[in-house]
């Protein structure tokens, strides 16, 4: 057993059950998702089509539709929570943009249910952590984007939270939190999944807290529970628990706490084929002069 693996249907009602508060607390996912949106000014792409991966309660989705009004849009999300509250905040600003496009879909990125070239933007911000098999994932994005398609992303590297990993080292011998994928590692992930000129990016955001409660209780909000399979079966015990607020009370600077996240940007297109499935080189002629 793996036992970094990700319990999905943990996932799925963990963020469920975040998804009614989840917009009162989840201040560093807003200002990722402000910074994602804001690499998109580099970037000439006006997709037809876009599909939004980890859309969550649909703050980002509404901020995509307001760059790109003409776009067909698909809000997917793997927990049915965060979707429900998406389509009743949509409602109003439907109204406000009438003629808008959109559609809910429940579904795992690693398992898509959408036809293959038929996407010409996937967008998914703070997403993709939750993913298994993030190679295959990759390879299940470039499936459903179209040629010269684009894949703008974020995702929690290798250094995210590593205060509070270090807090539960060697308390028990239990996972407490996921593992992380490496930027560079995602970078060649990319080229191995199809992706052409993938653009990384990173940088660390650092949040204080006042103890380690509070810690645990804003990951609580957002969904962010242990769903690994090595996670302890049950509560963690009085003495364990003071262990770990020792351990993190090492790291107090200035008084508080710090929470670092480290924010992982990419993105990548879609290049033509270069050769037919039976071997044959394809030549094209659609150069613009």
């Amino acid at each position: 057993m793996n036992e970094f693996e990700i319990d999905k249907r943990q996932v799925r009602r963990a963020f469920s059950r975040a998804a009614k508060n989840y917009d009162a607390t989840a201040v560093m996912q807003r200002e990722v998702c402000t910074r994602l949106l804001e690499k998109l000014d580099c970037i000439k792409h006006q997709p037809a089509t876009l599909l939004d991966v980890g859309s969550g309660t649909g703050w980002g989705t509404r901020q995509l539709g307001e760059r790109y009004p003409q776009a067909q849009i698909i809000a997917l999300d793997i927990a049915i929570g965060m979707l429900q509250v998406a389509r009743g905040t949509s409602s109003w600003w439907q109204k406000l943009f009438a003629g808008k496009r959109e559609n809910f879909l429940c579904a795992d990125v690693e398992a898509l249910p959408i036809a293959s070239n038929s996407i010409e933007m996937v967008w998914s911000n703070l997403a993709l952590q939750w993913c298994n098999d993030l190679p295959a994932t990759f390879a299940e994005l470039q499936r459903v984007i179209k040629v010269d398609g684009l894949l703008i992303f974020s995702s929690f590297g290798v250094d995210t939270l590593h205060e509070l990993r270090s807090a539960f080292r060697d308390v028990d011998g239990y996972n407490h939190l996921s593992r992380f994928a490496d930027m560079h590692d995602i970078g060649d992930m990319l080229l191995a999944a199809g992706f052409a000129g993938p653009v990384m990016e990173m940088e660390k955001i650092t949040l204080t807290y006042s103890d380690v409660r509070a810690v645990m209780q804003d990951l609580k909000s957002i969904g962010a529970h242990n769903a690994t399979a090595g996670r302890a079966p049950g509560m963690m015990g009085k003495a364990a628990w003071q262990r770990v607020m020792e351990n993190y009370e090492k790291l107090r600077v200035d008084g508080k706490l710090p929470a670092t996240f480290e924010i992982i940007y990419g993105h990548a297109w879609k290049p033509a084929p270069k050769q037919t499935q039976d071997g044959r080189a394809i030549i094209r002629t659609d150069f613009k002069l």
